[in-house]
């Protein structure tokens, strides 16, 4: 096993992993907090209909990613006020980017195995710079999210509350899917349609059963996110037939189901209630409230 460690292509698999996992926990906690799971699981396929225009077109599919995602993103925000609004956004754009996808395909003359890649990724196959890339974009992605941490949470736990407290909620939605978006549409290149909405919502999903606070939860999920990535890629590796797809999905169902039927056993989920006021009495600041008066 040591041995298989050393090869280079491995080494460039657990590190652009480990960057994508962590930025994929962290994105998916939040779109658990805020019930937009289903997003998670659109953009990605909205993605691939991006990537299929860009190679009708002679463009990289990166350009047809970032596109389809971005638009989808800004567009879920914007129309999807209501979790109904919201719900019914999100499945009429995924299906018109589903049929726009199938299209392109349709049309495209030449093979599309760039596109057909895109569904389940390349991770045991990326270069030294594609690690680089990885890096940077994941850092990048990271840091903003983590400036706008605190405002984010708080309109993901109490929305109405903290549009009272003068929180730019709406603002901050469109942020936050646009950095989703851009997370999604890196990943897919590396590891796959179906294996980005897997590390969006395997490890958060086991977090948040088993961690009572946000930061708690959130470092959990990065943990299980990462542990998660190194077993399905180290397992591929071993086995030479089995997918890390498969693999990954594998091991966050099991390990996620019985925590989801153990849970309860040992303790209830936290209540909103009791996390919105402690954020009212510690971040009634400028940084939340735009400098107002908290009585006034």
């Amino acid at each position: 096993m040591f041995d298989v460690l050393a090869l280079p292509f491995l080494q460039n698999a657990l590190l652009a992993g480990t960057c994508l996992a962590l930025v994929a926990a962290a994105m998916g906690y939040l779109l658990i907090l805020r019930g937009l799971t289903f997003a998670g699981h659109a953009l990605p396929n909205i993605g691939f209909a991006g990537a299929a225009g860009a190679v009708l077109f002679g463009l990289h599919p990166l350009v047809g990613l970032f596109a389809f995602t971005i638009s989808a993103g800004v567009g879920i925000a914007v129309l999807g006020k209501e979790t109904r609004e919201r719900d019914l956004t999100i499945g009429v754009l995924m299906t018109l980017a589903l049929g726009l996808g199938l299209l392109f395909l349709a049309l495209y003359s030449g093979y599309a195995e760039r596109v057909y890649g895109i569904l389940f990724g390349t991770i045991l196959g990326i270069s030294q710079q594609d690690v680089l890339v990885t890096a940077v974009a994941g850092a990048l992605t990271l840091a903003v999210l983590l400036m706008a941490w605190r405002p984010l949470l708080f309109s993901s736990l109490d929305p109405q509350v903290a549009q009272a407290r003068g929180v730019p909620v709406r603002l901050l939605s469109i942020l936050f899917l646009i950095l989703v978006a851009i997370s999604v549409s890196i990943a897919i290149q590396m590891i796959g349609v179906l294996l980005v909405f897997v590390l969006l919502v395997g490890p958060a999903a086991t977090a948040v059963r088993l961690a009572r606070r946000p930061l708690q939860a959130l470092a959990l999920a990065m943990l299980l996110g990462v542990l998660y990535t190194w077993l399905g890629i180290i397992l591929a590796a071993l086995s030479g037939t089995w997918p890390v797809s498969f693999l990954i999905a594998t091991i966050s169902f099991l390990v996620y189901l019985p925590v989801r039927l153990l849970s309860p056993l040992w303790m209830q989920r936290a209540d909103k209630r009791q996390v919105v006021p402690q954020l009212l009495a510690a971040h009634s600041g400028p940084s939340l409230d735009g400098g107002r008066n908290s009585d006034a």
